[in-house]
């Protein structure tokens, strides 16, 4: 039975209109089809909202900048309301099925502000993978606590569950537990610590007048074209090198095998296997979007964030 009508106002991209009367049944069994089922908007509100909140704009700028087109106060809170739509995606996107083989996993993680009534740096774990067709894609993150190697077990444990079952190369930095924890999970793949990290701790290490001569040397060693010339070029720098910086020469040589297992591979992706900048690359653009804000006030907006900037 009719019941009369209740007012709703409906924001638009061309403004507000007000007064929309909404017929209203006594069982409330009325359905309207038209409109949202919320007071707020059409549609195309939530979607600019998340575009923008993609972008990198702030809910205080996003607020703003909507107060301005409709002449109506939106508070942060709101557009983070509004933002929470795509936790429903982020939940199917972490359970999505992954293909059984990868030929190359890159693990690399970056630090952020995280708020949890005190503001700490916490780790956001990323793995990128390469799949059989050689096509690139970020499989999956994690946000909190420090890196461990027991965080990364979990984290590919999980992966592993969820159908990767084999991979050909894991490469990362030099975190201790690292290559235990990866073998723990794939026992059969090969591992490789980034060159690159490996150069630039060693070059911390290294006086600034010397710094530039050390990593040309260095270059002779991980560009060689094979193991037999690099092992003459490592024996060249030791040579060279090792009065000087004892310690720094010998983490090299208890590295080796690590260091240089790309060279085991055909000569024309060695260069995209000695080194973590495939997923350094995503996680640029990851930390881009995250450095405008001074920290992240929750879990779940740091996730937000990390998903729409993927």
């Amino acid at each position: 039975m009719r019941n009369g009508y209740y007012q709703r106002n409906l924001d638009t991209q061309y403004g507000r209109i007000e007064g929309l009367l909404v017929p209203r049944d006594r069982n409330g069994n009325f359905k309207r089809s038209c409109l949202p089922l919320t007071n707020a908007s059409s549609g195309w509100l939530e979607e600019a909202v998340i575009k923008m909140y993609q972008s990198g704009m702030s809910t205080r700028e996003i607020g703003k900048f909507i107060e301005r087109i409709l002449e109506n106060a939106y508070s942060p809170t709101t557009i983070r309301h509004i933002a929470d739509v795509v936790k429903e995606d982020i939940e199917k996107w972490h359970t999505r099925p992954l293909h059984k083989r990868y030929s190359v996993l890159y693990l690399d993680g970056l630090y952020v502000k995280l708020r949890r009534e005190t503001v700490e740096k916490e780790v956001i774990y990323v793995v990128l993978g390469v799949n059989e067709e050689g096509y690139r894609e970020i499989l999956d993150f994690f946000v909190g606590g420090q890196e461990s190697a027991y965080g990364w077990q979990e984290i590919l444990q999980n992966l592993y569950q969820r159908g990767i079952k084999e991979v050909l190369l894991g490469v990362f930095d030099g975190l201790p537990g690292f290559e235990e924890a990866f073998k723990a999970v794939y026992p059969k793949a090969d591992v490789q610590r980034c060159v690159v990290h490996k150069v630039r701790n060693t070059l911390h290490r290294v006086r600034k007048k010397e710094q530039f001569e050390v990593a040309e040397d260095l270059k002779l060693i991980y560009r060689a074209p094979n193991k037999e010339i690099a092992l003459q070029m490592f024996q060249q720098f030791e040579s060279k090198w090792s009065s000087k910086y004892p310690r720094e020469v010998q983490s090299w040589a208890n590295e080796w095998d690590i260091l240089l297992t790309f060279m085991d591979d055909p000569s024309s992706i060695l260069s995209v296997i000695y080194t973590t900048n495939a997923i350094e690359r995503r996680i640029k653009e990851i930390r881009k979007r995250i450095n405008p804000m001074n920290s992240l006030n929750s879990l779940e907006a740091t996730e937000k964030v990390v998903y729409l900037a993927i």
